[in-house]
């Protein structure tokens, strides 16, 4: 698709984002609280950015649903909303190199991870475009004498609420189906990483104009979820909130909806196991596992935290393991050469750090890291040592609860009775990774393990066509596949009489 000019100031430079944010169709000063965004690297300030208070949540509400319900955009053929998610596609590939330097500076990330998650950005609007275009409703089997028929609708406004550890895949993986089902979005980036949000934004509002399209069928509402996240969810003209984060705020959020009888989708954390069986193969199982824990610096949902090795394999596994991990390149984003960025922000180090010297408290043995990296370079940064713990049992919280950082708990296991009793012993049910030569095995215990998504001989690789969600405490509904987008609309039946008799109609 060709991209109107100019584009050129769409994405700014790390430091120079301006403060506005995005309310009702217009960039403008917020009147909450600046956000002071900070690199995670080296603990300068990037920039600030005004917050969005109570009134701009009212004012982007109003605004959305009369967008939604503007003959303009309600009425738009599904292949003329995929022509708007095509251009916004076009155009974050355009600008791949400035968002993902942007998301380094913000999150912290390596630069091959954020050029990465941009390009899926832009893959999942191609994907949802093509999904929208090509859906179908049904007529329905008649039973009388009338035609029956089975359609959806747009929900109207949707608040978006998306998560620091991945933002611009994470804002993608909700804009683009809600926009895609005829809806007007709310999206509030996490207090800590807004940049790239913003700058997404400034991409679709861009689009929408070059579509003639009602430009508040977006808005960008920074801020604390406290503050901007609970006027979002309570506002009686949001009708859905999709949400990825911590467990404790996805209850929250359901309690609000259940008093709105309004649906929600909630990814929420994990604990998630990675199993390596008496025959899988070390290589790979090794490399999967560094992977699984320790790319992203551990922040990420998904993260294969939990290490359960064959008894007979566990001393071997773990020494080798150890040493690779102890290898890892540690350092900025920007350096080519890292594999392990800072974390986030300084107090998530910190809270991270916090849970290490619980782990010790409890009786663990710290094989590698437990500490901040030391020297001039890592001094001012939000660093962590990539660490493995082990010599825990099962029922210590280090082993239970969601760390969400650079931290593996390594636990032995017996036989297929004692893996399964063990990693489904956790509130969680997001993932899991298994490695294994034998297919039969591998299918049997994906069956018997509690993980909504399940890995086998590979790890954290995604696919837009593929559904992701939680099971237990880690969530509820699906995102991605083709029925991503049906989550975002209303089911509505049409009977439509065909000239039979009516029940009480006059002989």
């Amino acid at each position: 698709m060709t991209v109107d000019a100019p584009v050129d100031d769409l994405v700014p430079a790390p430091g120079a984002t301006p403060d506005e944010i995005l309310v009702a169709g217009e960039w403008r000063r917020g009147t909450g609280a600046p956000i002071t965004t900070v690199d995670p690297a080296t603990g300068r300030t990037l920039t600030t950015v005004t917050g969005a208070g109570t009134a701009d949540v009212d004012a982007a509400a109003t605004a959305a649903a009369r967008a939604a319900a503007d003959p303009a955009w309600r009425r738009l053929p599904p292949h003329l909303r995929a022509r708007l998610l095509h251009r916004v596609a076009a155009l974050v590939d355009t600008h791949a190199d400035a968002l993902s330097a942007l998301q380094t500076a913000d999150t912290g990330k390596t630069r091959a991870e954020t050029l990465a998650l941009v390009r899926s950005a832009a893959a999942t609007f191609r994907y949802v475009a093509a999904a929208v275009e090509t859906a179908e409703d049904a007529v329905t089997p008649s039973r009388g004498d009338y035609v029956t028929l089975s359609r959806h609708t747009p929900i109207g406004v949707v608040a978006a609420i998306t998560p620091w550890n991945s933002p611009i895949a994470s804002d993608a993986q909700k804009l683009a189906p809600a926009l895609a089902a005829g809806n007007a979005v709310l999206l509030k980036p996490a207090e800590w990483t807004p940049l790239v949000a913003l700058a997404l934004g400034r991409i679709v509002h861009h689009a929408l104009a070059a579509e003639g399209l009602p430009p508040a069928l977006l808005a960008v509402l920074p801020g604390p979820g406290t503050v901007t996240g609970d006027a979002l969810v309570r506002h009686p003209a949001v009708g859905k909130v999709a949400f990825t984060g911590g467990t404790h705020t996805g209850r929250a959020i359901g309690r609000i909806a259940a008093d709105k009888i309004m649906p929600v989708s909630l990814e929420l954390g994990g604990k998630s196991p990675t199993v390596v069986l008496d025959d899988a193969d070390t290589e790979t199982a090794l490399a999967g596992v560094l992977f699984g824990i320790f790319s992203s610096s551990g922040q990420s949902c998904i993260a294969g935290s939990r290490l359960f090795v064959h008894r007979a394999r566990y001393d071997a596994f773990l020494d080798e393991l150890t040493a690779r991990t102890r290898a890892l390149r540690v350092g900025p984003g920007t350096d080519p050469a890292t594999q392990v960025g800072p974390l986030v922000h300084h107090r998530h180090r910190d809270h991270v750090a916090a849970y290490v010297d619980l782990a010790r408290e409890e009786g663990a043995r710290v094989r590698c890291g437990g500490a901040a990296p030391e020297g001039a370079r890592f001094r001012d940064g939000a660093y962590y040592l990539p660490t493995i713990l082990d010599g825990l049992p099962p029922t210590a919280r280090v082993c239970r609860e969601e760390i969400f950082g650079p931290v593996l708990v390594a636990l032995p296991f017996d036989d297929e009775d004692d893996l399964v009793a063990q990693a489904n012993d956790t509130v969680y049910g997001l993932a899991c990774g298994l490695w294994t030569r034998d297919a039969a095995t591998a299918w049997r215990v994906a069956d018997r393990i509690d993980a909504a998504t399940v890995w086998i001989n590979t790890y954290k690789q995604f696919s837009a066509a593929t559904p992701f969600g939680g099971m237990k405490e880690s969530g509820l509904g699906r995102e991605k596949g083709r029925d991503g987008i049906r989550a975002y609309q209303r089911q509505q039946s049409l009977y439509w009489g065909t000239g039979g008799p009516l029940p009480w109609a006059a002989s």
